[in-house]
């Protein structure tokens, strides 16, 4: 039987036993570890595609990809605190509607990192060359080694995105040799986005050139642009959705939070809308002060963010200082009017920070390919240790060079829809896997209990369903493309080799090291 494969929850919450992780955090603790996980990327990457996509409207698609995180969170939170070790929505959904569908999530997973590092890489790009070189080093980096081909939506005369590629190689270096962020840098990290954005949002909105004019047309592209387009306040969203990924921080540290039942909740919630307020009034600033309005074609309707015929009307001088086609929107915004010192300031800011959000992601992604490898459905070798810097070098030298690859030739906007495909796919997953867990097994102890589960996950599900469909369709298509190719591996290779298939288990600790075996009787083929 297909649906027959469900790894027995006992042996995974065997290893979460051993943990016994102290209960220190508050909500306090929450929320500002929510902040400082989900601020930085999008809002610094992902400004100008919004735009593109929405127009002004890019604030009320920031306020429905929060609330969709929001319902999403709480279905995280429950079984993120239930079942507390590696593999994020691929094991939640292995232990509870099974192999087959865990499968597709993990393999929707692994494309989601690696290509969320590609987005982040071309990014990180736009910063290094307009702020770190253009505008420091006075280094004017031509277009053939600044971005990628015009054909996929780079530049006119683009060949190759080389600071991408270079930030995606070295990180991936740091990871095999095993350099690990400390949390000193990484809270200094945060303080500094926080503190810049603080700035941008104080600076723009009293601007003398604030005006609500540049407001109208408030929804160009109107709040549907239509499915597949990915334009309207609701397309805008869908990528948007990029910038608030990072919550799941809060969900899985509810093992280690006092009175989990209030305060993971006012956690979740707290930071959520904290992020959603705050990357409202940065659109506000962004928009108020240079125009947000998407560049249109003939028949009225934007055109589409990374294509070649977008790259072509920014390269024209009538579109140039458009915010619609900066690279480094925020910055930008600031030096056109009239404070360029903290605009550079800022974009040090996003040049400093962003490379440790892409460490995460291709960190994320190892970790996803390990457990699959652990659980016997890919080659053992992917997650071979290296003798000298005990790191999984293999996955990670196949994983970095995917990233770089990817980030040398892409724009930043249709790798951040092609991510966020993924991402809602394996959030959808969780909200089911959670509904399944209660008619399942309702008596088995929930640190944190999603209040009234039978709303907030059929709204999850259908949040994620709405974004998704209003990906553009070469994004939706993607994920289709990428699951067919991974039902390949998995009938073909994986499923005839997969540990719970021959009858065993295997769970690690990952704070002790120790492997538990348990034997189980084989499911019937």
């Amino acid at each position: 039987m297909l649906l027959d494969r469900v790894k027995p929850l006992d042996a995974i919450l065997a290893t979460a036993k051993k943990k016994s992780l102290h209960r220190t955090l508050g909500w306090l603790q929450l929320t500002l570890l929510g902040i400082g996980c989900v601020i930085g990327t999008g809002i610094f990457v992902l400004t100008a595609v919004g735009a593109q996509k929405a127009g002004p409207g890019l604030m009320v698609a920031f306020a429905i990809a929060g609330l969709v995180c929001i319902v999403a969170a709480l279905c995280y939170a429950e079984i993120a605190a239930m079942i507390p070790v590696a593999g994020s929505a691929y094991t939640y959904s292995y232990a509870t509607i099974g192999e087959f569908f865990a499968w597709t999530v993990g393999w929707a997973l692994i494309m989601e990192y690696a290509i969320a590092a590609s987005a982040v890489s071309v990014g990180w790009s736009g910063y290094f060359t307009g702020t770190i070189l253009n505008e420091f080093l006075g280094i004017h980096l031509p277009t053939w080694l600044s971005a990628g081909p015009l054909a996929l939506g780079g530049a006119e005369g683009g060949l190759i995105n080389l600071p991408a590629l270079m930030i995606a190689l070295l990180v991936t270096g740091l990871l095999v040799i095993g350099t690990s962020e400390s949390a000193k840098v990484n809270a200094i990290l945060v303080a500094i986005k926080v503190t810049a954005l603080t700035a941008f949002i104080a600076l723009t909105l009293s601007s003398t050139e604030f005006s609500a004019e540049k407001f109208n047309p408030f929804l160009p592209a109107g709040l549907f642009g239509g499915w597949g387009t990915g334009v309207g306040a609701v397309g805008a969203a869908a990528t948007m959705f990029f910038a608030y990924v990072g919550f799941d921080a809060v969900s899985t540290a509810a093992e280690e939070t006092k009175d989990p039942q209030r305060n993971v909740p006012i956690g979740l919630v707290g930071s959520l809308l904290f992020c959603t307020v705050f990357y409202i009034l940065v659109a506000a600033g962004a928009i108020g002060t240079l125009g947000g309005q998407p560049i249109m074609d003939a028949a009225g309707f934007p055109l589409e963010a990374g294509s070649a015929e977008l790259a072509r009307q920014c390269a024209m001088p009538e579109h140039a200082e458009a915010l619609v086609c900066s690279n480094e929107a925020l910055a930008h915004v600031l030096r056109a009017i009239g404070f360029s010192g903290i605009g550079n300031m800022l974009g040090i800011a996003a040049f400093l920070a962003l490379p440790s959000v892409i460490l995460v992601l291709i960190f994320g992604q190892t970790r996803i390919f390990f457990v699959m490898s652990r659980d016997g459905l890919l080659p053992e070798k992917l997650s071979t240790v290296h003798p000298r810097f005990k790191t999984p070098h293999v996955v990670t030298i196949m994983t970095g060079l995917a990233v770089a690859v990817a980030a040398a030739f892409f724009p930043v906007g249709q790798l951040a829809d092609i991510s966020n495909a993924g991402t809602l796919y394996a959030f959808l997953m969780v909200a089911v896997a959670v509904m399944v867990l209660r008619v399942k097994d309702p008596t088995r102890q929930r640190h944190f209990k999603v209040p009234a589960i039978w709303l907030v996950a059929p709204l999850t599900i259908i949040g994620c369903v709405l974004l998704f469909f209003n990906l553009p369709s070469a994004a939706m298509l993607f994920l289709p493309a990428w699951g067919a190719l991974g039902l390949l591996v998995y009938f073909f290779y994986s499923r005839s080799r997969s540990h719970l298939g021959r009858g065993i288990v295997e769970v690690v600790d990952d704070v002790a090291g120790e492997e538990l075996m348990v034997p189980i009787h084989p499911p019937h083929e």
